[in-house]
């Protein structure tokens, strides 16, 4: 059984674990090579074109923007083919209560028709939001499995946790 992980993340300044901090590395990409180291799943990451700027406050105004205007930004590549899988790991940081709009100009591409979709998102308290209800749409015809919903600030302890829920 072939597996995806499909998701997006974001480095720089994050607000993590009550404050703002620069982290190398985004957390939702820290979980998506959790689940590439547990189950050999490829990995594509989801990136914009044009970059979200590195201040924390300035991206989440972009966002909330790209959100409230129904954007489909484009991105700097897309996968345009997922009938090699029947596992697709979709992973995203809670923004404004749903995915990050770049995943929606991603799955809207996709035929996920027969697929079983396993969510996961890093949040700082907000968990899913309304993004399961979001995914469902944009994953018609799939079988969405339970959500694995993990706080920005612990994703370095959480591989355990990561394992369990892909074993569920």
């Amino acid at each position: 059984m072939s597996s995806i992980v499909i998701y997006f993340s974001r480095n720089g300044e994050n607000y993590f674990g009550g404050q703002l901090k620069n982290i190398e590395k985004g957390n939702t990409e820290v979980i998506a090579e959790y689940i590439k180291d547990l189950t050999g799943a490829e990995l594509f990451k989801v990136e914009p074109a044009s970059a979200y700027p590195e201040d924390y406050v300035e991206c989440i105004d972009v966002a909330k923007k790209e959100q409230q205007n129904g954007a489909r930004p484009e991105l700097k590549e897309t996968l345009d083919d997922i009938s090699a899988y029947d596992t697709i790991y979709i992973g995203f940081p809670n923004w404004w209560g749903t995915l990050p709009m770049p995943m929606f100009t991603q799955l809207e591409q996709l035929d996920f028709t027969g697929k079983v979709v396993k969510p996961f998102v890093t949040h700082e308290g907000s968990g899913f939001g309304s993004s399961q209800r979001d995914l469902k749409k944009l994953c018609e015809g799939a079988e969405i499995k339970k959500g694995l919903s993990v706080p920005g600030a612990n994703v370095y302890d959480a591989k355990d946790t990561v394992s369990n829920w892909i074993d569920e």
